[in-house]
């Protein structure tokens, strides 16, 4: 009698010693795995208050290849916008993947690139009316993938300058492109977006500062034309930036970011962007601020700091 209960007794401490090493075993495993989450789960801490839009590529090192990893990390990381200048070029099957990846995160598309822009010779400028019926077909297109993807706003870049035409001339030709293309995008409440390109990296171009693509917008009167006011080109072409901000105010509809000299993140170079950030929110902007810019630093390393630096620069 005496061994049965000495046999139940150690029974009984091996199972309590059991199950009290396996609820240790759990709660640590809980631990370890809080500890080393993926970065897709571990800094969903809070939303940035601004319309920050990366682009596929910037996160690479954290979300691998796969665009849709991609996608889910910038989610994940607080940004609610993004934006794909070669989003046109993509299959219908790829841009529906993205538009369902967007909407279930409730995340807003940026801009696109609308059309084929010309680097070295004139087209818009030029009136040639091959290059103009080319255009407004790219434009025609651009409404069924912006529809595909729940965008409203597309790049428009009107190319290079015509040497051979006074600038006036050159003018009336854009403008007249651009009224062709709004009547085709003001039924469908899509805004294309001019950009005007620095003279150092881009020279040659026809549209190269703010207070130009104002006048044009003026000259075009259509809530489908508006201006896409990229910081980076704007601080190496005119500076003033928050005066030509106010300037333009009501016809710029999108922002896009980069540090001069560089084009990396804010924070590395001379343009204060918390300061900019900041007026433009005071004057009402709540639009999409787009991240076109390179990381100044390689690898995981170089991505978190571009995320710090907008963590940095957000709003209070």
């Amino acid at each position: 009698m005496e061994e049965k209960r000495q046999n139940m007794s150690r029974r009984n401490f091996i199972a309590t010693t059991l199950a009290a090493a396996t609820a240790t075993a759990t709660a640590t495993a809980a631990s370890v795995t809080s500890n080393i989450a993926s970065p897709l789960s571990q800094s969903n801490k809070s939303k940035f208050k601004l319309k920050f839009a990366p682009h596929f590529g910037m996160f690479k090192h954290h979300a691998g290849e796969d665009l849709i990893d991609q996608l889910k990390f910038m989610v994940d990381e607080g940004f609610t916008a993004f934006e794909d200048n070669s989003m046109k070029n993509r299959s219908v099957e790829t841009q529906e993947q993205i538009a369902k990846e967007m909407a279930k995160s409730n995340m807003e598309m940026g801009v696109f690139v609308a059309h084929n822009i010309y680097w070295t010779e004139p087209n818009l400028a030029s009136g040639d009316a091959e290059k103009l019926d080319e255009f407004l077909t790219h434009i025609r297109e651009s409404v069924e993938v912006a529809k595909r993807v729940n965008a409203t706003w597309m790049t428009v870049v009107p190319g290079f300058v015509d040497l051979r035409k006074d600038m006036a001339y050159q003018t009336a030709n854009v403008i007249n492109a651009l009224r062709r293309a709004s009547e085709i995008l003001e039924p469908h409440a899509l805004v294309m977006v001019l950009e005007p390109l620095n003279f150092y990296n881009h020279p040659g171009l026809f549209l190269t500062g703010v207070p130009q693509a104002f006048e044009i917008c003026k000259a075009v009167a259509s809530p489908a034309c508006k201006i896409l006011d990229d910081l980076y080109h704007q601080q190496i072409q005119l500076g003033n930036l928050i005066p030509n901000i106010d300037h333009a105010w009501d016809e710029i509809a999108y922002y896009q970011i980069g540090d001069n000299p560089g084009r990396k993140e804010p924070t590395t170079g001379e343009i204060n962007y918390k300061n900019v950030f900041k007026h433009i929110h005071e004057k009402g902007f709540t639009g999409i601020l787009g991240m076109e810019h390179g990381n100044s630093r390689a690898g995981k390393e170089g991505e978190r700091a571009v995320i710090d630096a907008y963590r940095q620069c957000d709003i209070d």
